[in-house]
């Protein structure tokens, strides 16, 4: 599908004119369902046939994918593909609007994909159940027309971005944190991409993810809606798509704002001298797979084997190195309460003779405070596996989980 407007060819008068052969092709149904849509100028017969036409692929089923998938199947998008491995847990219900509590435990594609077809029964939705990844990305996104980024996370992001600049497709990026939104198209051989902006991805841990530092549940739904627009425009080859600029959504200020994004003539990919040719390992790229040595493991500690130790009136002592917002929904009493950051500034408030057991939300940050604690002498620091969410599950199932 193209999506460059162009002049209209002459046609013998005999011929059918584009909206008699549109209104052909679009059933009464359609024309009835979609009415709205053709009675603007923009759009008309020939635009919605347009969209029935069009494959749009959403690279994640989540926050930002189910607004944009909702939007996209109700505007009668013949055709859209659906990304993503996981499964549905009960703290996506907060925002991911496409689920419900029934589907709790269920594959996120399988159950999009049933919400999206009860939405509209005459388009065509696509499950790709994988892990999207530097083999496969090309062959899924070939045959799509418009990708949509719903994604989380910089190896993902980076890997979309060099597929579709790779391939000619236009990339609807959008991202969300606590109450901060940001759109953009980013459209390699019209435009910048990705990498013009961010040339490297950031070290692993600079920024944290919506599950470390929280996202308010309506905000992917004002940036998906957006993404679903973008896409719309760029099939319809109508407004002035978000190419080369950035919006920037502040929900906190109720406050919109632009920034210009111009290309890189430098930039490896798309650049005047590009460097990258093909897809590479992300994980690698960003960091995720450059090897850290696991802790020993006599520094490691179960939930169940330091319970009992409490128990038994073991002198124990628990440090807890989660954030504040994460204190308040659940913790484990009589610990005392170091933020991460706060730690090596914070180190004479702690006993070194003491056995001191150190736990965050999963066990990952409480394992690089067990590192900064022994180099500082706590030769009987160890770190809770699992963290807090095995207590949950090991000791106290009543604890909430998030």
């Amino acid at each position: 599908m193209s999506f460059e407007r162009g002049a209209p060819e002459e046609r013998p008068a005999q011929e059918l004119s584009a909206q008699e052969l549109s209104a052909q092709e679009l059933s009464a149904q359609e024309i009835e369902r979609y009415s709205r849509h053709i009675l603007i100028p923009e759009v008309g017969l020939e635009g919605q046939l347009k969209l029935k036409k069009a494959r749009v692929l959403l690279v994640g089923a989540g926050g930002l994918g189910a607004p944009a998938g909702m939007y996209l199947a109700a505007a009668g998008v013949g055709t859209l593909g659906l990304v993503d491995f996981d499964a549905v847990e009960h703290s996506n219900l907060q925002r991911q609007i496409l689920f419900s509590g029934a589907d709790v435990g269920s594959s996120k594609t399988q159950a999009a994909r049933r919400r999206l077809e009860g939405i509209n029964s005459e388009i065509d939705v696509i499950a790709h159940e994988v892990k999207l990844s530097a083999e496969n990305a090309l062959e899924v996104f070939t045959g799509y027309d418009v990708v949509i980024d719903g994604t989380d996370n910089f190896p993902t992001r980076y890997l979309i971005n060099d597929a579709c600049a790779l391939l000619g497709k236009p990339d609807v990026y959008g991202s969300i944190f606590r109450f901060e939104g940001q759109l953009s198209v980013f459209r390699a051989r019209s435009g910048p991409c990705y990498r013009c902006l961010h040339p490297a991805p950031p070290p692993p841990g600079a920024v944290p993810s919506c599950a470390e530092g929280g996202v308010m549940g309506v905000l992917p739904g004002v940036v998906g809606s957006l993404q679903a627009m973008e896409a719309l425009k760029l099939i319809l080859g109508v407004g002035e798509p978000m190419t080369g600029r950035m919006l920037l959504f502040d929900a906190l200020a109720g406050r919109f704002t632009q920034m210009r994004l111009p290309k890189d003539p430098a930039c490896a990919l798309c650049g005047e001298n590009p460097s990258i040719t093909g897809l590479v390992d992300y994980e690698e790229m960003c960091g995720l797979k450059r090897p850290r040595e696991p802790l020993p493991p006599e520094w490691e500690i179960g939930a169940a084997e330091v319970n009992e130790m409490r128990r038994s009136g073991r002198d124990v002592a628990l440090l807890d190195v989660r954030e504040a917002s994460e204190r308040r929904i659940c913790r484990i009493e009589g610990a005392k309460w170091i933020a991460l950051a706060e730690l090596e500034a914070r180190l004479e408030e702690l006993d070194r003779a003491v056995e001191l057991i150190v736990y965050c939300r999963m066990g990952v940050r409480s394992a690089q405070a067990v590192r900064t604690l022994r180099a500082a002498g706590f030769e009987r620091a160890r770190n809770l596996s699992g963290g807090i969410l095995a207590w949950a599950d090991e000791v106290d199932s009543s604890m909430p989980k998030y």
